[in-house]
Parts: C-alpha cells; sequence; structure tokens
C-alpha cells in the first residue's frame, strides 16, 4: 500500500504500508509500517507501530498520534483525522482514549 502512504504523507500525517487483508479483519498487520515526519528538523523516515502512539479524544482536536523522532529526538505530535486513526489503529499502534470528566 505504498500509494496509500504517499498520500498520507502528502497531507502532514502518517500511512502505512504493508498493511493487508488482516488489517481489514481488525487484527494488527504484521509489519505495518508508517511514513513520518519531523516538525522540528524536517526529517523524514519510516516508523513501526511500536514507535507511535495514538490519543483519541472527544473531538479532532484532542485526537493525535505522536512519535519521538528518530533523527533529532524531538516529541512530534500531529493531528489524526478519521482516516490515519484507521491506519493506525489497524496497523497495531497502540491506542489511548481521553475520557473528559
Amino acid at each position: 500500500m505504498t500509494d496509500t502512504a504517499d498520500r498520507a504523507d502528502r497531507a502532514d500525517a502518517s500511512g502505512t504500508s504493508g498493511a493487508g487483508d488482516a488489517a481489514r479483519d481488525g487484527d494488527p498487520a504484521p509489519g505495518a509500517v508508517f511514513r513520518a515526519s519531523c516538525t522540528e528538523c524536517r526529517g523524514s523516515f519510516e516508523l513501526t507501530a511500536g514507535d507511535l502512539r495514538l490519543a483519541i479524544g472527544g473531538s479532532h482536536r484532542t485526537t493525535f498520534y505522536s512519535f519521538t523522532c528518530p533523527d533529532c529526538g524531538t516529541s512530534v505530535r500531529k493531528p489524526a483525522g478519521d482516516r490515519i486513526v484507521e491506519l493506525l489503529t489497524d496497523g497495531g499502534v497502540r491506542t489511548m482514549r481521553l475520557h473528559l470528566g
């Protein structure tokens, strides 16, 4: 699914490559790789599901994914729309639900 990764990367978000039918069935895609870029050093790289965290809040403003840039060590946080949430969860990224109370 390289073109999905490229489209998502152009949209300044993360995409998957290597996600197959298992991901569509709700099981994590084995070996899923996500393309990302750093807002600080502008480096572009690939990350595994274990490198990313997804936080789902009550709105689009509070839903985001985060990672540490492998090039400069900066903690990066980016918004995650519905499509990105789907790609990341299907790819096995750990998800945290934020509750407002």
